[in-house]
């Protein structure tokens, strides 16, 4: 079976949503475009009214974050979700790297039609997630373990330090929490946008780690990100 799953997410991957949207996707495949609306994607997030609490509280506990600001839902008989967004992880005193660049990506198999568009934020809450997701294309419910939020709900602030999950899942739709399925969802680097947006090929790790590279472009992001945690 996970060989099939593979299959159908390269697939869906490479010829995108089955619905006329596929032209949106192109544009938000621009690197310093994604990087804008990451920014706005987390505000909203921060400030969302159903579940700021917990993204608060987990985004200051987290290792890294990744931020899309598009998820595309759909398709005919072969469907799913895909979309772009950016890297970044959290070092000493609050402050968050630049950005590197991942897909994100789910198939499915069954009569679906129609499309839905959402923003979507991933805590990676322990070190063996960043590690995973920096290393190579690392699959949810497979070698990470995700839960969908808000998470903790009904318990103590102090108990957030015992999580028994890799990463936490925020999704919203036209700024309605949405309810999504992560198990499946493959988190795959896009080493060729870290290119695009530094001007040199670089690894995920080097950008989000080692710090050796870095463009002016990306601090509105990473101050934002600096200020919403030290609140």
């Amino acid at each position: 079976m996970r060989w099939m799953f593979k299959s159908i997410l390269s697939l869906f991957l490479l010829i995108g949503l089955a619905i006329p949207l596929q032209p949106a996707v192109a544009d938000r495949l621009d690197a310093e475009e994604l990087v804008v609306e990451s920014e706005i994607t987390v505000r909203r997030m921060w400030d969302h009214p159903e579940f700021a609490p917990y993204v608060r509280q987990y985004m200051r506990e987290a290792k890294a974050v990744i931020i899309v600001p598009t998820m595309l839902k759909g398709g005919f008989l072969i469907g799913g979700e895909g979309g772009s967004g950016v890297l970044m992880a959290r070092g000493q005193s609050n402050q968050w790297s630049y950005p590197s660049f991942v897909s994100l990506g789910s198939a499915s198999i069954g009569l679906q039609i129609g499309g839905q568009t959402s923003e979507m934020l991933l805590l990676i809450m322990t070190g063996q997630g960043l590690e995973a997701v920096l290393n190579d294309q690392v699959q949810i419910g497979g070698e990470l373990s995700g839960a969908v939020g808000p998470y903790g709900a009904g318990t103590e602030a102090s108990t957030t330090t015992n999580l028994d999950v890799d990463i936490i899942a925020y999704s919203i739709s036209q700024g309605v929490f949405v309810g999504v399925n992560v198990e499946g969802t493959a988190i795959i680097p896009r080493e060729s946008l870290i290119r695009d947006y530094y001007g040199h090929p670089a690894t995920p790790r080097q950008v989000v780690i080692e710090g050796t590279v870095g463009d002016s472009h990306a601090d509105q992001l990473r101050s934002t990100m600096q200020n919403l945690v030290s609140q």
